[in-house]
């Protein structure tokens, strides 16, 4: 399926549940897939933050989103906060992938 046809099917999708976190993040990693579209990927990412601060997948997709826009403190900032709320709910996978990202963008 084509880019742009995933993300109409899920804009499409997003006006019956605006608020679906999922749906949200979905379409921020489509968005991130251009430089072009890095401010709408952004937004969502931080969206679904917002409104659940324990969805760290997004903390991890806003890091690498920034990081290739060159922000690397706000990158580092995201992965830190993704870092934590991993150590707090134990997902070892997260905190691995996480505290990878911190190691190669602060060496």
């Amino acid at each position: 399926m084509e880019r742009v046809t995933r993300i109409n099917m899920l804009i499409d999708m997003l006006k019956k549940e605006s608020e679906d976190e999922f749906l949200n993040y979905a379409l921020a990693l489509e968005y991130a897939t251009d430089l072009n579209s890095a401010g709408e990927a952004e937004h969502l990412f931080k969206k679904v933050i917002h409104k659940n601060e324990d969805y760290i997948a997004a903390y991890y997709q806003l890091g690498k989103l920034l990081e290739s826009t060159l922000r690397k403190n706000e990158a580092l900032d995201a992965y830190k906060r993704g870092l934590d709320k991993a150590t707090l709910k134990k997902d070892h996978k997260a905190i691995n992938e996480l505290g990878e990202a911190i190691f190669l963008l602060e060496d």
